[in-house]
């Protein structure tokens, strides 16, 4: 755990927002009349988490590992994500698992491995260079 903490302080600090932010009640904003801003909301919150992920790996490994990239920045975003919505459902109040939510979860985390392969994998090998 002491090498997690040490390696992906950021990812962690993002995955505990998500865990916070995901299980509390949000306070009523002129935002809610909007459709689909909590949409918009989860798919920012994965994209954000997959970015940091990203990030930290690749500042502390050369060679990309394609089953450690797939299972840790990939497959375990989306399943915090489908986690979460099941919490909510099944541990809050005035807070309900959407299929949607996970969806958009979804969507932000392959965007944002996308994003984290073409962009941000190639601004830190030329650093390397």
């Amino acid at each position: 755990m002491l090498y997690f903490i040490r390696k992906y302080p950021l990812s962690l600090l993002v995955i505990a927002a998500i865990l916070f932010l995901s299980l509390f009640n949000p306070p009523k904003t002129k935002l809610d009349p909007i459709t689909g801003i909590d949409k918009v909301v989860h798919v920012g919150m994965y994209l954000g988490l997959e970015l940091i992920l990203w990030i930290e790996y690749l500042r502390h490994h050369e060679n990309l590992n394609w089953v450690k990239i797939f299972i840790f920045a990939i497959i375990a975003p989306i399943a915090l994500g489908g986690l979460m919505e099941i919490a909510q459902m099944k541990l809050t109040q005035g807070r309900s698992g959407e299929w949607a939510d996970l969806w958009a979860d979804t969507i932000g985390v392959l965007v944002g491995a996308a994003i984290g392969y073409f962009a941000i994998q190639t601004i830190f090998r030329k650093k390397r260079n």
